[in-house]
């Protein structure tokens, strides 16, 4: 088997990885923040355990605000899908590139191309109709913290184009740590049972650890079009798994907002990623 095929395989293994958190997270008997800390601590030692040695914590404000961000993603991430649908939490947080188009311009002097505007009309769309199932006080506070943590990972992608080509790992890493002191103190209104420690180690040891890993290699031997299209798999698959495993069913406007939210995003990924290739075959 070639590198390419290999690392293509692992990245579908990554996606698969990242698209079982939503059951993982149901399957846990904890507040939220209680579940993010101890997620975190696990996976701030697993990523520190893995790359020892090649970590640079070289401090600078992009770098801070990459930090924050993600905390923020795993935060308001667990939050959502406790509240609402697992399919909701994911569907919403994937609408970020919207975010990111509004933003970059200012933030990064980023051109914002005329199709842009139109990717950007039809993901708020899609998201619009994700608010039109019925919904409870709980579901509807979990769509809101869905849509924020979409944000803070619009704010952690462009914090991480500002520091150019910088791993992401020491930004994830130094996330995980701030996630945990933040989180941790919330672990002493209750202990888990025996069920919920092996989801909180597979939560932080698996899921956001040795995932991590396996993405940072991948995307170095694959192109952007391969891992777009194969990262796709995490919101199709995360309420596959949530439905499987605890029966739990979105609504049909969410299974609509979320088939044009993916589909935007996705479609607008590989635009994006064709034009970079002709540019670099132009330039050779």
């Amino acid at each position: 088997m070639s590198e390419r095929a290999r690392a293509t395989l692992l990245l579908a293994f990554t996606a698969l990885l990242w698209s079982s958190g939503g059951l993982a997270i149901k399957l846990v008997d904890l507040p939220p923040m209680a579940i993010t800390g101890v997620r975190s601590a696990l996976s701030a030692l697993t990523l520190a355990l893995i790359f020892r040695g090649r970590l640079n914590f070289r401090p600078s404000p992009a770098r801070l605000l990459a930090a924050v961000s993600y905390a923020g993603l795993l935060s308001l991430n667990v939050l959502a899908t406790k509240l609402t649908t697992s399919a909701n939490a994911i569907l919403l947080a994937y609408t970020a590139p919207v975010y990111v188009a509004l933003l970059a311009p200012r933030l990064l002097g980023e051109k914002t191309r005329p199709s842009d505007w139109g990717f950007v009309l039809v993901v708020l769309a899609g998201m619009a109709l994700f608010f039109l199932d019925a919904l409870s006080a709980a579901g509807l506070w979990g769509n809101i913290a869905a849509v924020a943590s979409g944000v803070c990972y619009a704010g952690f992608t462009l914090a991480m184009r500002a520091q150019k080509n910088a791993s992401p790992v020491e930004s994830v890493l130094l996330g995980h740590a701030l996630t945990a002191v933040i989180g941790l103190p919330f672990l002493f209104a209750g202990l888990p049972d025996a069920r919920g420690l092996l989801g909180l180690a597979y939560l932080g040891v698996i899921q956001q650890g040795v995932s991590l890993a396996l993405y940072v290699w991948c995307i170095k031997r694959l192109g952007a079009l391969e891992t777009i299209l194969v990262m796709t798999l995490e919101p199709i698959l995360n309420p596959v798994w949530v439905a499987i495993g605890v029966g739990e069913l979105p609504g049909l406007w969410a299974c609509a907002g979320g088939a044009v939210v993916v589909g935007a995003v996705t479609l607008r990924g590989l635009a994006r990623a064709r034009c970079a290739g002709h540019g670099a075959g132009q330039t050779t």
